[in-house]
């Protein structure tokens, strides 16, 4: 079977309110963004009104399409997006922080409509009592991230079963995210259950402090042009966990593994919880994985339970790893 290409979505809601948003923040004067009073910090672009909470801002969108754009500034806030295309955006990205409040137990932001971009934010110190306290929870439609740090917290982003839901990260950063102390089992520095795409670029994971990096359900993994830094990690496991085997490809990555591995068996694995998905062409090309320099071990850099025929090319391995071992 060949290779699945990366999918393009076709479907305008997901870019269309990117898109929207970047011209409505453009037709605001920079000035008038910046100088929001503290009290009102969360403008619509489309109709120039400020709100207290990011909530309010939501709500005023509703079930239509809009862009938040949010004022630099620590918000102990959360907010849940019930409906509607919307774009929630940091006026000066890496400057707005939400720190350490949920919503239902669940995340910083709980994203239920039909579409989502998120850009520019900060998410720290997420903690829930189930263990899974998120940046972002995704319960279903399309989730777009983009210049955005998670750092910190029980998980990333995790995201619920939603086989139409399509997840995209790009030029993100991941750290110190992950747990496997609660009964409910790990979280992970990004878990996507069982959606149509996860598609993950130019992204770093680093300081894993337990679980594994990139937990995906997903028919369809891509991960292409990222970097998995290992080396200051606390009892991480897998860089990359197809459980349920699936299409897609992990290209052009950089891996490190690190020392301190509750599970150093395996980088990539493959159908470790039983195939839900067929693998054939699954593309595991022009990667570079090692471990930290000085360390002496062995592992896999591919483990598979599938029995598929996956495309194994190209990458770089240092020593002590094997390219494929089926299990």
């Amino acid at each position: 079977m060949p290779s699945r290409a990366p999918h393009v979505d076709s479907r305008p809601s997901v870019w269309m309110v990117g898109l929207l948003a970047g011209l409505a923040i453009a037709a605001l004067p920079a000035a008038a963004l910046l100088a929001q009073p503290a009290s009102a910090p969360f403008t619509v672009a489309e109709t120039g009104r400020a709100y207290s909470s990011l909530q309010d801002a939501l709500d005023a969108i509703g079930s239509g399409s809009g862009s938040v754009v949010v004022a630099p500034g620590t918000y102990r806030e959360c907010a849940v997006q019930e409906a509607g295309r919307t774009a929630i955006r940091a006026s000066v990205p890496g400057q707005t922080v939400f720190d350490g409040v949920t919503c239902e137990g669940k995340a910083a932001l709980v994203l239920r409509g039909e579409s989502t971009f998120v850009e520019g934010i900060v998410f720290t110190d997420m903690a829930v009592e189930d263990g899974n306290g998120a940046g972002i929870r995704m319960e279903r439609g399309n989730v777009t991230v983009s210049q955005s740090w998670f750092r910190d917290s029980q998980q990333g982003i995790l995201t619920a079963g939603d086989p139409d839901g399509r997840l995209t990260i790009d030029k993100s950063t991941f750290s110190g995210l992950g747990t496997c102390e609660y009964s409910g089992g790990c979280a992970h520095s990004i878990y996507a259950g069982e959606l149509g795409e996860v598609v993950v670029t130019r992204t770093r994971f680093e300081r894993g402090t337990g679980g594994h990096y990139l937990k995906s359900r997903a028919q369809s993994t891509v991960v292409r042009d990222s970097s998995f830094d290992d080396s200051s990690g606390q009892a991480t496991n897998y860089m990359v966990d197809l459980p349920n085997g699936g299409t897609g490809a992990v290209e052009n990555n950089r891996f490190v593994q690190g020392r301190d591995k509750e599970n150093y068996s395996a980088f990539v694995a493959v159908g470790a919880e039983g195939a839900s998905y067929s693998s054939d062409g699954l593309r595991i090309v022009g990667n570079d994985a090692r471990f930290v320099p000085g360390l002496r071990r062995s592992s896999a850099f591919v483990a598979d339970w599938t029995g598929d025929r996956l495309v194994i090319e190209g990458n770089t391995l240092g020593s002590g790893l094997t390219r494929l071992e089926r299990r």
